[in-house]
């Protein structure tokens, strides 16, 4: 992620000179830079993704597997392949949803500045940082459900499986069944989940750099260090409210009833801590860590390369 990562264009570059100064390219910048952050961060990250939710998929149905068990399971039954299993729809959510998130985190904050350019509060960044990931979660849910059923897949009988090959063949099985609502299944623990993931990252970022930076710490030290106490605790706070999420967003209808295993979110929860306790909801910790905090470091590494990137060249 050094500076020599990229191509420092000639100032005179005339598109730049006009990208710099066009109103549309200020709006969209933020949001740009967020979903190249993202999709960057997915791609290396993914195949520890896919091991987490099968994990919690497990853990849902009662039983406990260990992220080796499950990774050579599926490398043998599955293929390498499996790895990389629902990237289509990753991609297309974190397009959409870090995007966002990151996007108007930075406008939200800019906005909430103080006008005597002292640096804003803890709480402050605390607020922005949950308003934009509840709102972006809500925007990228129909392609998190997607990736979610497409994961889950490989766990279900044969004549059960939904069988969709990418992103798109997702939404229109989805829509097929459950119609347009049915895009938007799980939204509430999916926004909640995104809130607490939002908190730990943005805000504590925001603030460890700040910290950091009046300790002396500079340049890539900042960066990482920065990065690397905000992926602890967006893990920390959000793995509850992803188990949740996961378990609502895979179920399928029964074929007798008709009836979703659950009904609702705080259904979820209750069945949940009545079966297996709060421990539970922290059913694949260790993978979930070694997903969120790399994804998170990498994702705010690379968003502050692309902000130097569209910097050095007058964008």
């Amino acid at each position: 992620f050094g500076s020599s990562s990229f191509v420092v264009l000639p100032k005179n570059n005339s598109s730049s000179d006009v990208m710099g100064d066009s109103a549309v390219w200020g709006a969209m910048k933020p949001f740009v830079t967020g979903s190249i952050s993202g999709m960057f961060a997915t791609c290396c990250i993914q195949p520890i993704d896919m091991v987490k939710v099968r994990i919690q998929l497990a853990a849902g149905s009662g039983k406990a597997e260990g992220p080796i068990t499950v990774a050579s399971n599926m490398l043998k039954n599955e293929g390498l392949g499996a790895m990389y299993k629902g990237l289509s729809a990753g991609l297309t959510r974190q397009v959409v949803y870090t995007g966002a998130r990151l996007g108007l985190f930075d406008k939200f904050t800019e906005l909430s500045k103080d006008p005597s350019g002292k640096p804003s509060g803890f709480g402050t960044k605390a607020l922005c940082a949950l308003s934009a990931g509840g709102l972006a979660a809500i925007m990228g849910n129909p392609a998190d459900l997607a990736l979610i059923q497409m994961q889950a897949d490989g766990m279900l009988p044969p004549a059960e499986r939904r069988g969709y090959t990418n992103v798109l063949t997702a939404f229109q099985g989805i829509l097929a069944t459950e119609g347009a609502a049915g895009l938007f299944a799980g939204w509430l623990p999916t926004s909640t989940r995104a809130m607490a993931l939002n908190f730990g990252m943005l805000a504590f970022n925001a603030q460890a750099k700040e910290v950091l930076q009046g300790v002396g710490v500079s340049g890539a030290p900042l960066t990482f260090g920065a990065s690397a106490i905000a992926g602890f605790f967006a893990s920390f706070f959000s793995l509850p409210f992803d188990f949740v999420k996961t378990q609502m967003q895979k179920q399928k209808k029964d074929p007798v009833t008709g009836e979703w295993q659950y009904k609702s979110s705080m259904e979820c929860v209750t069945k949940t801590l009545a079966e297996g306790g709060p421990l539970r909801f922290y059913a694949g910790f260790p993978t979930y860590y070694v997903r969120i905090a790399p994804h998170a470091m990498i994702t705010l590494i690379a968003q502050d390369q692309v902000k130097k990137f569209w910097k050095a060249n007058g964008m």
